[in-house]
Parts: C-alpha cells; structure tokens; sequence
C-alpha cells in the first residue's frame, strides 16, 4: 500500500488528507480494522516509537497509553502484586502475569485512567490474547502492534461494532534519518531526535546525595523515553518500571510539575485501601466509576455526598476520604523518580516533586539558576542527575 486517503484531516473542515511516503515505497504498515484517521496515525506512530525503544532499552515488552499525541503513561511489562491488579481493575484477568505484555499495557491504562478515556495503544510485541481481553473491556480508539496472535486479533475486532482501528506495523522498518514537514506552507528539515537514552547520561551526579539504585535508573530512563515523545514542555514521575503522572504541553515548566505531581498523587491514593475497599454498583460503566473515583479522591469532601450523590453510584455510602487521611498516606510515598525535558529554571519544581515523594531528579541543567536548584535537592536529600541532554517535543 503506498497511499492510504483519510476521511479528513485533523479536523471535519480538512480535506484532501491522506498518508504516504515521499519516497514512493509502500508504507510500513497494514490496516487490519476499522478507518483510523489523521490524529489516529499521529498517535499511532509517535507511540510505537516509544515502545520500540522503551523495548531496545530494556528488552521487556512494553505498552503505552496515548492521548492527542502524548501518552498518558508508559510501562514495562512486571508482574503485579495483588493491589495492582485490583486498582487497574484486572483482578478478574485469569493468569495477567503470565502476559508481560498484559501486565505493561494494565499498567499504562491503569495509570491515568480519565486521560486514557479513547485512547490509541501501541504494543512493542505481537499482542496475545491475554493483553486482548484487557484491551477489549476499555474504551479506545485503536491499537498499533507488529503482529497479533489470531484469537486476540478476532477479540478486538468485535470492539466498537466492529469498527475499532487496527494497524499492523512491520517491526524491521526503520525511518530516513531526516524529518520534513510543512508549516504555512514553509518546510522544515531536520534530523530524526535519535539519541540513545541510557544509563551513561546518568553519570553526571550533582548532587552531594549520589546513591542511585539500579532500579531508580531503570525508571529515570523510562521517565526519559516517555519524554521524548511527549508533547513540551513536559514532566514525568517514574515508579515501579512505569511513568506514574506526565505533566504535558505546558508552557511553564512548574505548571508540567505540578501537572504530573497531581496525576501522580491521584494514582497513588488509587491504590490506597479507602479507595480498593468502595463498593461500587454492579451494572456501573467503567468510565463512570473512574470519574467517580478521581471524584472522590479529589474533590472536596462533601462532594459527592451533595443530594445524596452517592447513591447512584454506591451499594452503600462510603466514608470520607479527608484532606488529612490523603496527606498522611501520600506522606509515607517515597523513592519516586522524575525527568523533565529541560532544564528547572528555579527549585520551586523541585519542592513540588518532593512533595509528591521524589527523591531522584534526571534534567538536562544549563539554567543560571543551577546552583539554587542543585542547593534544593542538597537540602531535600534528593540525588539528581545532569543529562547535558534536552528532550523537546513538538
């Protein structure tokens, strides 16, 4: 196939849309289902090239969670522990942890399950059966992976009234080194961001703190991937092999901290036993209960006890989860990871990342305000490291 003709471009009004390769060749891609459109494609590949190279780093099946060309998570495919399976709403998947690729992709969803609403799933291995049925139950707007077994490609076929978007890419493609595009009619030229993103840009610690586990690096470096496709400014917290809140697009780099510091909060109380333990109604959509969690976390106290709220939602009125009760529990979250795409023009971020339990900073430095920043994690016992490397992505 060398061209493929879209409905419409980004938007209705955008005709004449299609994809092809400037070069004539077929394009590296097959469409198994469905009719996925501009914004479809663009999240499609900006998220496979996250998970091939979240895969080359690591060589553990991987998946990610993408949303308007950001992904709201990316994971590595580790078992779970009971907590886990019960949070991302898996536990009643026979055997999870014996699909790596199941584990990654309930991890990526289970992340930030309100922004995953819809969302556009790249697998970095042929998708099993098992990571099928966790993918079918969710509301998405397509799937891009190398290869699919054949019963978990007629399972996705039947989501969407047999419409949902999906592309087969051939894995052994590998782009041309330089990137064109046309903006107002003007083209713009550069070379593919292909920098390798390993433990060597970690050597250059700061900080008089310089005790970086192993597995801390492995989440900076998963925090660090994840950036590089995700939309600047841009923020993320790592944990446990994953990326657990990504502040995107913002143009102030304190608002991408506290962007992903919140989301990053959100998914810790998830797991808490307040939020587990709620007895929800057994005919509610996944989508409602996820607003109504995030609700109940977030919200003030009284507010989905406001007219009786909560019965629609509850087989029985849930205690409040306080101000306080949230504060002590995210008090005792410690060891997390954060990389940001560019330098921290002052340590106000770094306060912000502390609060939410960070404890180890990767940035690429190169502000006049290094010394301050550096001072603030001396003082906050945070261990930071500086990359030299900047991860803009637009």
């Amino acid at each position: 196939m060398k061209m493929f003709e879209l409905k419409y471009g980004v938007n209705p009004n955008q005709d004449n849309a299609m994809i092809f390769m400037r070069d004539g060749s077929d394009l590296p891609i097959t469409i198994l289902n469905g009719n996925p459109g501009y914004i479809n494609f663009l999240d499609a590949f900006n998220s496979y090239q996250l998970v091939k190279e979240l895969k080359y780093a690591f060589n553990i099946p991987c998946a990610t969670s993408f949303k308007h060309v950001s992904p709201t998570s990316a994971a590595l495919g580790l078992e779970l522990n009971d907590k886990q399976k019960k949070a991302f709403f898996v536990e009643d998947i026979e055997n999870i942890n014996t699909s790596p690729l199941a584990c990654a992709y309930a991890r990526a969803r289970g992340t930030d399950r309100m922004s995953s609403f819809g969302d556009f799933i790249a697998l970095s291995d042929k998708c099993d059966l098992t990571t099928a049925r966790v993918i079918q139950r969710e509301v998405s707007d397509g799937i891009i992976a190398p290869d699919y077994d054949e019963d978990a490609l007629n399972l996705l076929k039947q989501k969407k009234n047999g419409k949902y978007n999906i592309i087969k890419i051939d894995n052994s493609y590998i782009p041309k080194k330089d990137e064109l595009r046309d903006v107002f009619g003007i083209t713009f030229s550069q070379n593919k961001n292909d920098i390798e993103l390993d433990e060597k840009l970690l050597r250059n610690i700061v900080t008089k703190n310089k005790d970086l586990p192993k597995e801390k690096v492995r989440d900076l470096i998963v925090a660090m991937i994840t950036l590089k496709y995700t939309q600047s400014n841009s923020v993320a917290f790592a944990y446990d092999g994953q990326t657990v809140g990504v502040g995107a697009g913002q143009q102030s780099r304190i608002h991408c901290t506290r962007l992903a510091g919140d989301k990053c909060d959100t998914f810790m109380l998830r797991q808490s036993d307040k939020v587990l333990n709620l007895k929800f109604k057994k005919d509610i959509k996944r989508p409602t209960r996820d607003n109504v969690i995030d609700m109940y976390i977030n919200e003030t106290e009284s507010s989905i006890y406001d007219n009786d709220m909560w019965k629609e939602f509850f087989e029985e009125k849930p205690e409040p989860f306080t101000k306080q009760e949230r504060k002590e529990y995210l008090s005792k979250v410690a060891g997390l990871c954060l990389s940001s795409d560019a330098f921290f023009p002052f340590s106000d971020n770094i306060v912000r990342a502390y609060n939410s339990g960070v404890k180890y900073i990767a940035q690429p430095g190169g502000s006049v305000n290094d010394k301050l920043v550096i001072k603030s994690c001396d003082d906050l016992g945070i261990v930071s490291a500086f990359t030299g490397i900047r991860l803009f992505h637009h």
